[in-house]
């Protein structure tokens, strides 16, 4: 079993997102129900369970990208600092600049590094001049641990890197319009290691201006990013709790029996 960091309460961390009695339907097919889970600023929520349990189509509740699936229905109240985010008065587009969001694969722009970081800031008019536009990008690139790698070749193509340093592209293109939460769906799977390892520092530091959610297959990696950890089965929330408990003490035993390998 994994072993969690210390000092991962949320006792103090103050409410950024709040899910109440969440349902979904695919058509016909319901595939949550009655999710009701709290995610906090400054810290990291990781979302477990095993594959087709809903942890994905959880996240892409909170930034509405399940609003572009046909046949798709959600029930239930979500809320971003009290506000609701299914609210006809709310405009998805600007809410996903608040929401951001990175995928499982890097799906990086058929442009060069540069549009691609400075696309967000583009289409929501946050720029006005060149300069404002490098200021962007160069604080983007660095925070998302990337600009001393690529600040040389700017005008290449961003599919032209690494499977790595295409996700923190990815990570610099969503943390460029400034969002409140990050949403991150497997991050982590389709790398290596070492790119892996960059990837949760990265994580770790943008925790301190951050609510991040992540699905993570990685016990191992939820041990170490995450101060609460989620665990879904069958669409379903089955226990929430601060990382160390999930990972020690859980009160559920299909919890227990997962974290420590039984199923799954």
């Amino acid at each position: 079993m994994p072993e969690p960091r210390e000092g991962q309460s949320v006792a103090r961390l103050e409410l950024k997102m709040a899910a109440r009695d969440v349902n979904l339907w695919y058509g016909e097919k319901q595939a949550l129900f009655g999710v009701s889970l709290d995610m906090f600023d400054s810290s990291v929520t990781a979302l477990i369970g095993p594959s087709g349990c809903g942890k994905s189509t959880f996240l892409r509740c909170l930034d509405r990208m399940n609003d572009v699936i046909d046949g798709c229905r959600v029930e239930g109240d979500i809320r971003l600092d009290g506000e609701d985010i299914y609210a006809p008065r709310v405009d998805p587009v600007q809410l996903r600049a608040r929401v951001g969001m990175v995928f499982q694969k890097p799906n990086p722009f058929p442009k060069s590094i540069f549009e691609n970081v400075a696309y967000g800031p583009r289409i929501h008019g946050l720029c006005k001049t060149k300069a404002e536009y490098a200021d962007v990008v160069e604080k983007s690139l660095t925070r998302a641990g990337l600009w001393d790698e690529v600040k040389d070749r700017l005008d290449e193509s961003g599919t032209g890197l690494s499977g790595g340093q295409q996700q923190r592209l990815c990570i610099a293109r969503a943390i460029s319009v400034n969002p409140e939460v990050l949403l991150m769906d497997e991050p982590c799977s389709a790398l290596d290691p070492i790119a892996t390892a960059k990837i949760e520092t990265l994580m770790d530091e943008l925790k301190k201006n951050l609510c991040i959610v992540i699905v993570t297959h990685s016990m191992q990696q939820a041990a170490r990013v995450s101060q609460r950890t989620a665990f879904f089965h069958l669409g379903k929330l089955v226990e929430v709790d601060e990382t160390s408990k999930i990972f020690t003490n859980p009160t559920d035993q299909r919890t227990q029996d997962y974290v420590t390998g039984r199923f799954g």
